[in-house]
Formats: C-alpha cells, structure tokens, sequence
C-alpha cells in the first residue's frame, strides 16, 4: 500500500478560491451555450460569434429542415423516420436523351411556396429520377410513406438539382416535398421513369 501525507490546511484550496473556480466554470459554460450552442442548433446568435464561426449557418439549416419536416408530418398525419442509409438505385446519366424518361413534371414555386410530387409504387419497384432547379435554390426532402410506414431517402437545403434512384421498401407514396425558400420565383423540372403506377401531386 502507498502511503500519502495528510494534505495541510494551508494546502487545501480557500473557500475564495473555490468561489472563483466556481464562477469561472459557470461563465465558460455561459460562453460556450451563446457562441457554439445556441448558434449551431437553434440559429440563435446574440453575439454574432456564431456566424463568424459558421456554426449560425448550421443552426439555421436545421431548424429549415425541422419546420420542413413539421410540414410534412402534418400534410400527413404521420411522422416521418429519419433513414439516412435508405437503398439508392444506380445514378442516372444527364447523358440519357429526352425521350428516355416516361414522364416530367415542371412547376413553378413562388418564394414561401411548398408542394409534394409523390409517385405510386409497390415494394421492390424501382424508378429513376432527374431534376434540375431554375431561378434560385430550392429545399427538398425525398421520402415515402405508406400503410404505416415511413422512410426518409435524402435532405437537401439550396439545392439546384439531383439525380439517383429509389427501390421502394414498401407500397406507397414515394418522392419529394419541395419548399422555396429564396427569394425569387423557381422553376422545377422532374423527369421520371420506371415503376410506378400513377404520380401524385399535391400543393
């Protein structure tokens, strides 16, 4: 066994200094909850730290992304589940020519304006898929949803166009919720190919 010296009185810390430390503590962690916390989950930034340290940019992108999702949960009544590691088809080629895509859908959104554009599939259907953003950037969330089931594939925020492929998990409703958050009109054009019943949109 080892043994130590009893510390002194002199030795141990005064009730001065323990006051200090404790103060110190609670204003780094004060410090901290302003510059780091509160920027980068909330967007909140009282002290404009945040935004020169980039986490503002952060905060915001996420609370964009919960009302978004908000949105969604009450056009449907459901919540969505956040898979992020949801099955991709292969990549489409902008290469393909024009009448290799079985459908596209173009609209236009005003700043503030939302709408859904949702393809009807079975499980195990697969369809490929190209869009591309005109006028500015535009948020999305690519998910589906169906017989009490849900999945998110993708999150985008300032997005000006995408491409891929969804193999559907189950029979649903399968594709984008778009919201404009700039400040100029956009233009979207989807095309579609693949296998899916109907396409469904909703504004």
């Amino acid at each position: 066994m080892f043994n130590a010296d009893k510390p002194s009185l002199e030795d141990l810390p005064s009730s001065a200094q323990l006051l200090r430390s404790t103060v110190l503590a609670a204003v780094s962690a004060v410090l901290i909850l302003v510059t780091v916390v509160l920027p980068a989950e909330y967007g909140i930034d009282p002290t404009g730290a945040g935004r020169v340290l980039g986490f503002t940019e952060m905060g915001e992108i996420k609370q964009q992304l919960e009302e978004e999702a908000e949105q969604d949960r009450q056009l449907h009544g459901q919540s969505s589940s956040n898979l992020l590691d949801a099955v991709f088809g292969a990549l489409v080629g902008t290469a393909h020519a024009q009448d290799a895509w079985r459908d596209t859908v173009t609209f236009t959104l005003d700043p503030g304006a939302y709408i859904e554009i949702k393809m009807v599939m079975q499980e195990g259907d697969q369809a490929q898929y190209y869009w591309v953003a005109e006028g500015g950037r535009i948020n999305f969330d690519l998910h589906a949803h169906g017989g009490g089931k849900s999945v998110t594939y993708e999150k985008g925020r300032g997005a000006t166009g995408g491409e891929g492929g969804i193999l559907a998990p189950f029979a649903g409703e399968h594709g984008w919720f778009w919201r404009n958050r700039d400040k100029s009109e956009i233009t979207v054009t989807l095309q579609l190919k693949g296998d899916y019943s109907e396409i469904v949109r909703s504004e």
